[in-house]
């Protein structure tokens, strides 16, 4: 029987290209990042089951791998409930653990607090193109900072990181959640079942409003509340620049004017950073943002070239008191690294020297000439020869390497650039 050697479903092998690929954008990405005062940290892949089931973080909790207790036996007798079984899980996010990072650690931090964080996080998805159960994100966060400041900031850190990875015709995205439950007031929609409206509307890009409309009467809304919600919605949608906020005021008098103000400085903030380059930016009443954790502005950032956005992000003021016993206001934008990665596939530019060596030299000799090459700061692999020479230099051209040098009994020849057959 042959045995299976394949990955679990939904999870990869990557080879040594798309490996050299990715650490080249995790190095620019960190690089931008770093610029602005972000410090990297790093948390633990696993957490208690009851933080990863908290209610906060919308339908990912849902998609948790959940890991057994130690110690149980192979057999249980009679029925077992499964959450008895279970008290811990792997990550879900990186926002959660930075949570309980923060709560832990915050006498130690400055403040405001700017994290970085870029590792794996796992969700039982259903396997398809562009969804995996194990895939990396990349996270800034600030800690600490009650204004606006954190908004304008994250979204220009991020716009930065974007752009030195090569993309270019961004669109940001930038709403709020208050104004999604000030909305659903208006509406006439009970508080208690806001977040169940939130889940339905951020399906809008996959299902379109018919769809919206109707799974919110499946789930048993009232039909006039749900044509109201989606009238104040399309109403927002019309709204000309020049007036937005006053309509705003109108349209949502149950809205905090400092929730507007907040939303008009994050704008103002854009459109000053902004000006003249390509990026440009939207206010979108329909962006909701899936983690149920969010609390004030969340922002997408979409491009052309991806069917869905390559980073999002928002403020979660209330999520970190759940750990710490006070609330810490907080704000946080993730990458989504994987996105990303499909869309920049060039091989980073690298200078790389094979030392080739003939069979009658000794290996030592070998690896004394690529040290004294290395010593230089090259990128240098020690290959011996074998097989037609030719076929040889191709195979390392394939492999990226941009020139090589021969090592002989007598001594070792000059550099030679790969692409220039030699005669012999």
């Amino acid at each position: 029987m042959k045995r299976d050697n394949s990955p679990a479903r939904g999870m990869r092998d990557l080879l040594p290209e798309t490996v050299s690929v990715r650490d080249d954008l995790m190095n620019k990405i960190t690089e931008v990042y770093r610029s602005y005062g972000y410090g990297r940290i790093e948390t633990p892949c696993i957490e208690d089951i009851a933080r990863l089931s908290s209610n906060e973080g919308g339908e990912n909790e849902k998609l948790v791998y959940r890991i057994l207790k130690r110690g149980l036996d192979s057999e249980l007798d009679g029925p077992v409930i499964t959450t008895s079984l279970v008290d811990l899980g792997l990550r879900f996010d990186l926002t959660v653990p930075l949570t309980r990072f923060y709560a832990n650690n915050q006498a130690a931090l400055p403040q405001p607090f700017r994290s970085l964080q870029i590792g794996s996080v796992w969700r039982a998805e259903r396997p398809q193109k562009g969804r995996y159960r194990q895939f990396t994100q990349c996270d800034i966060d600030l800690i600490g900072e009650p204004t606006a400041l954190a908004e304008a900031e994250l979204i220009e850190a991020t716009l930065a990181a974007l752009s030195r990875l090569g993309l270019r015709d961004l669109t940001v995205r930038l709403s709020d959640r208050r104004l999604l439950t000030a909305l659903a007031h208006e509406a006439g929609i009970p508080v208690e079942r806001t977040g169940s409206l939130f889940i339905t509307l951020d399906k809008l890009d996959k299902i379109g409003w018919d769809g919206i409309q109707t799974e919110l009467l499946q789930r048993e809304f009232d039909s006039t509340a749900v044509e109201r919600c989606i009238q104040l919605v399309a109403d927002l949608q019309e709204v000309a620049t020049s007036s937005r906020w006053d309509t705003l005021r109108k349209l949502l008098p149950s809205l905090d004017q400092s929730i507007i103000e907040d939303l008009a400085t994050t704008a103002s903030c854009l459109d000053l950073l902004f000006m003249g380059e390509d990026v440009s930016w939207t206010f979108d009443p329909t962006l909701v943002r899936g983690m149920g954790y969010y609390t004030g502005q969340i922002f997408e950032v979409a491009h052309p070239a991806s069917s869905s956005s390559i980073a999002g992000g928002g403020r979660y003021d209330k999520l970190i008191g759940k750990t710490l016993g006070r609330d810490v206001p907080a704000c946080g934008f993730s990458l989504g690294f994987e996105r990303i990665a499909e869309l920049i596939t060039t091989q980073p530019t690298t200078d790389k020297l094979a030392v080739l060596f003939d069979e009658d030299v000794d290996i030592a000799d070998a690896l004394v000439a690529a040290r004294q090459l290395r010593a230089h700061g090259r990128v240098v692999s020690v290959v011996r020869r074998r097989g037609q020479f030719g076929k040889q230099l191709g195979r390392l051209e394939t492999e990226n390497y941009t020139s090589y040098v021969v090592c002989r009994k007598g001594g070792m020849e000059d550099e030679r650039q790969l692409g220039v057959r030699p005669t012999q």
